[in-house]
């Protein structure tokens, strides 16, 4: 089925196990486009997959056109308990170069607000983006998104320090 512009339809979708090798090229390609980080493949591989195999950690969404794999977006819960409900973060987004600005980031947007309608339980959609990305910002806004008053802080964890 074609649309109005003569491009095959969008079909957004469940990722699944056949769907890891894509989720962690996309992944690496994305940390590398927006923050120039070299991600580890047997970290990022085990990653992805342990969310594929347990939801209770996120879930993904797979966005085809002609059967190919075109964009991706990772969904995680995060508990509100001033709001009695999950935000879901929208995180690890990509869209392939050659479907950029083609909408596939507006269909996977589209299918997480119908899932997050259905769930019942969510107060709103959360992401981050690099300062300098405006033309994801512009995306992002363009979708009724809007610019928040938090700053994000961070420090990673330094790994087997827990088990001191």
């Amino acid at each position: 089925m074609k649309n109005a512009t003569d491009r095959p339809a969008l079909v957004i979708r469940d990722a699944h196990t056949d769907d890891i090798a894509f989720v962690v090229a996309a992944n690496a390609a994305m940390a590398l486009e927006t923050e120039r980080k070299t991600l580890d493949p047997a970290t990022l591989q085990h990653g992805v997959a342990a969310v594929i195999a347990q939801s209770a950690r996120g879930f993904y969404l797979i966005a085809e056109r002609a059967g190919a794999r075109v964009g991706c977006v990772l969904i995680t819960r995060e508990w509100s308990d001033w709001r009695n409900g999950d935000w879901w973060w929208l995180q690890s987004v990509y869209v392939v170069p050659d479907a950029r600005r083609s909408g596939v980031f507006s269909a996977l947007y589209a299918d997480v607000e119908r899932r997050m309608r259905i769930a019942g339980n969510t107060v709103g959609l959360r992401l981050y983006v690099e300062r300098d990305n405006v033309r994801a910002q512009a995306t992002y806004a363009a979708l009724g998104m809007h610019e928040t008053a938090y700053r994000l802080y961070e420090r990673e964890a330094v790994r087997g320090l827990a088990a001191r």
